[in-house]
């Protein structure tokens, strides 16, 4: 779920041609699981194969990459490692949740709920190692490069903009910018009109950028004390205090009260995250058969879709990982 600064965090509307030729550090399970939520049957179940395997998030996976790549931006994809012992206990909770989620789930579809089908559908989404392996071998067949992060994925994503290994961190939460990237993009893979959960209302969603330094600026805060104000407010780590929202952390911490709340030492979670410089990022050259066999001999994935899939892919390798890697060198 991650922390919610969205009221204190101002974001700027982009398009994705300002990320032309420009690698992003992407949290591959954060847009994982968001192809799990909407990429659905009417009925709310995933998409699956013959052996009745989910392949979602394999094609909003495929699909989506082809897409980035023909904008011009270079996707690097960045898998979480072991969780921080201190995420075992929200983790827990999302389980709890799921599956409370799935009982809603058939109660509306024996019911006919139409509407509750897909609300509770959503919540149920689960990654399994299979699930995770299948992703990064569909990745390796369309020569886009994964980062395996030792720990935290967003953690690992903020790192290699940090480094400049990549231009921002793109995820839909905001922890990016705790753990310090300069450069945090949201709906990287999530954009149109989508509609407001339980309610009867469409949204355009748009892709986002927050700037790290604009935002400690505006907020005249230092990256602990954003720190200091997410934890008081609640993260992956810790549920907050009762009764403080984000205006009143931030008060709080500007006031230099937040020692009081006995929270200091899991500051270093975000300060000093566990991240490693053992990684390549290299783009290879799509194998056209190795994807053929993936998705569609093994997942059943069409033949005809795929093989014009694989041709935009091709051309956009061409275009945006070849043609940048020229105009870099000159």
């Amino acid at each position: 779920m991650g922390v919610n600064l969205a009221d204190l965090v101002e974001r700027e509307a982009i398009d994705l041609s300002q990320l032309r030729g420009k690698p992003v550090a992407i949290d591959a399970l954060n847009i994982l699981y968001q192809f799990l939520a909407i990429i659905r049957q009417r009925d709310g179940e995933l998409l699956k194969d013959t052996q009745g395997r989910v392949t979602s998030h394999l094609s909003g996976l495929f699909y989506r990459s082809i897409n980035l790549l023909e904008e011009g931006v270079k996707p690097v994809y960045v898998f979480d490692g072991k969780p921080p012992s201190l995420k075992h206990e929200t983790l827990a909770k999302r389980r709890d949740v799921k599956r409370e989620a799935r009982r809603e789930w058939q109660a509306a579809v024996e019911e006919g709920r139409t509407e509750d089908i897909k609300k509770f559908a959503q919540q149920t989404s689960k990654l399994t190692d299979e699930m995770l392996s299948d992703a990064r071998v569909v990745l390796d067949s369309m020569g886009i490069p994964y980062v395996q992060a030792p720990s935290e994925g967003e953690a690992q994503a903020a790192y290699l903009a940090r480094k400049k290994d990549a231009y921002a961190a793109a995820s839909q939460d905001y922890d990016s910018l705790l753990f310090g990237a300069p450069r945090l993009v949201r709906n990287l893979t999530l954009t149109g009109k989508r509609k407001l959960p339980g309610k009867d209302v469409y949204v355009t969603i748009t892709t986002e950028q927050v700037i790290l330094d604009a935002v400690l600026q505006c907020l005249s805060l230092t990256r602990e004390q954003l720190v200091e104000v997410a934890l008081l407010i609640g993260t992956d780590y810790n549920p907050g205090i009762t009764g403080i929202g984000p205006k009143t952390a931030l008060r709080i911490v500007k006031e230099g009260k937040f020692s009081e709340y006995g929270l200091d030492e899991l500051k270093e979670l975000f300060l000093s995250p566990d991240v490693t410089d053992d990684y390549e990022i290299r783009f290879g050259t799509p194998s056209p058969e190795h994807i053929s066999e993936i998705l569609c001999e093994e997942h059943d994935f069409s033949e005809t879709r795929v093989e014009s899939a694989v041709e935009r892919l091709v051309k956009a390798t061409e275009t945006t990982i070849k043609q940048t890697s020229l105009d870099a060198f000159f």
